[in-house]
Parts: structure tokens; C-alpha cells; sequence
């Protein structure tokens, strides 16, 4: 059973504040990367799994898509979403991404930003969602890098100098694939660990062409915004694949 910690109250209200604060990770760091390898979906029938507060549903919206489906397992996140970014052509619904088959349609593309690390079935997961997309359609996701799912003292793994300065990253239970325990905002968030090799085998296995891998740096302005992300070019935090379904 998929952890709902995003409707934890305060793990929720901490996260809304994270998340829409201009100098998150998310906003400087995942996002711009995304918007870069996101196809053209004029006219396009969209999925986002775990689309939280809407906001790329919105996007896709404006871009043209003939149809928006955004679904995510916390009601507290479809709630916002609704309130916050809808559109006539974008549906939101409570669910769980697991259960994907249930939704009788097919899709042009499937987009996920930052969710997939919460499934533990993840071939499970990707067969789904092959199974549920047009022909030539693309998958884009994003997910925390395995280098950060990997550690499991839930400490700070990196390594820095006398002054204070980072000079590297202590990596360790790589190969464990596995649940891992952590405090992020709250005791007991729960995400699973799988190597960058598994990730990209299992989409092959399931039928998709990569097409695409980033791991983002930050940009020069990003930097000047946020200085502590120079650590991303010692250790990378997000992980970005696009997929493309063929005949």
C-alpha cells in the first residue's frame, strides 16, 4: 500500500511552503530541466501522475493539450489543484498511480515530476503505463537521483573541508534495493531505492526507447539565487528520463 504522507498536515503545510518558494530545488533545479525535453502536446491527451498542485497540468493546458488528466493519491494536493490551477479541459482525481489501469483511456504522453520513488512496484508501474499510452507516445519523469535514494542513515553524507567547504559525498548501501526511512519534515517518509541500471533496463523491458537522461546542474543564475547548489556538481539530486513508446 502507497504511503499518503502528503496529507499529514504538517508534513503538508511544510511542503507547500517549500514548494512554492522561488528558490526551491524544485523550481531552480527539476523543473527547468523538465520543461526542456517536455514534447509538443498541442492537441495531445496528457497524463501527470502525482501532479500535486497542478501546476504542469496548467501548463499543459496552455500549451494546447486536448486533455488533461492529473491524478494523485493525496486529496489535501487534488484539493489545491483544483482551487489553484483548473482549466475546462483538465480533470483531477484522487488515486493512487498504481492504479492506472482503472482509468479506460489511452494517452499521447505521461508525465510524473518527482513521484515514482514513492512506488515499490516500479516495473509494475511502467508496464502500466506502456499499456495505457498511444503508440509513439513519450513518458517523461523525474525522481530522486539513486545516489540520494541509496544512503540510509538519513544524516549528512557529505564530506567537507576544514572550512566548512564541500569537497565530497559518502555514498553507501548503493546496491540494496529497498525501502528506505527517512525524516523530511516528518518521522517516517517512506520512498524506495533502485539503481540507475534497473531504472533504465526496466523501461527497456517494458517496451520503451530512451530517448533522453539528465541528471540537471544548475544554471549560472540559479547560483546566484541559491549558492548551496554548487553541491549538485559533486552530487547530482534529481534523476530525468524520457521514454518514447513504439510500434
Amino acid at each position: 500500500m502507497q504511503q499518503n504522507i502528503y496529507d499529514n498536515n504538517e508534513f503538508f503545510e511544510n511542503y507547500k511552503n517549500t514548494r512554492l518558494s522561488d528558490n526551491s530545488f524544485n523550481e531552480l533545479l527539476e523543473q527547468p530541466a523538465m520543461r526542456k525535453l517536455i514534447p509538443d502536446v498541442q492537441g495531445k491527451s496528457v497524463l501527470d501522475l502525482g501532479c500535486g498542485f497542478g501546476f504542469n497540468c496548467q501548463e499543459f493546458a496552455l500549451a494546447g493539450a486536448k486533455r488533461v488528466v492529473g491524478i494523485d493519491l493525496s486529496e489535501k494536493m487534488i484539493e489545491e489543484a483544483k482551487a489553484t490551477n483548473n482549466a475546462d479541459n483538465i480533470t483531477y482525481q484522487v488515486m493512487s498511480m498504481v492504479d492506472i489501469d482503472t482509468l479506460n483511456e489511452k494517452f499521447d504522453f505521461v508525465f510524473s515530476s518527482l513521484a515514482f520513488h514513492y512506488i515499490e512496484d516500479f516495473e509494475k508501474l511502467i508496464s502500466k503505463i506502456y499499456n495505457i499510452m498511444n503508440d509513439n507516445g513519450a513518458l517523461l519523469f523525474s525522481q530522486e537521483h539513486p545516489i540520494v535514494t541509496a544512503v540510509k542513515n538519513n544524516g549528512e553524507n557529505y564530506v567537507k573541508k576544514l572550512n566548512g567547504s564541500v569537497k565530497g559525498f559518502l555514498l553507501n548501501n548503493y546496491a540494496d534495493m529497498s525501502i528506505r526511512k527517512e525524516k523530511w519534515f516528518v518521522d517516517g517518509v517512506e520512498k524506495y531505492h533502485r539503481t540507475f541500471s534497473y531504472i533504465i533496463n526496466t523501461l527497456i523491458k517494458c517496451g520503451f526507447t530512451i530517448e533522453a537522461i539528465d541528471e540537471p546542474l544548475p544554471s549560472e543564475e540559479a547560483l546566484k539565487t541559491r549558492e548551496g547548489l554548487k553541491k549538485e556538481f559533486i552530487k547530482p539530486t534529481f534523476l530525468i528520463v524520457k521514454a518514447k513508446k513504439t510500434q
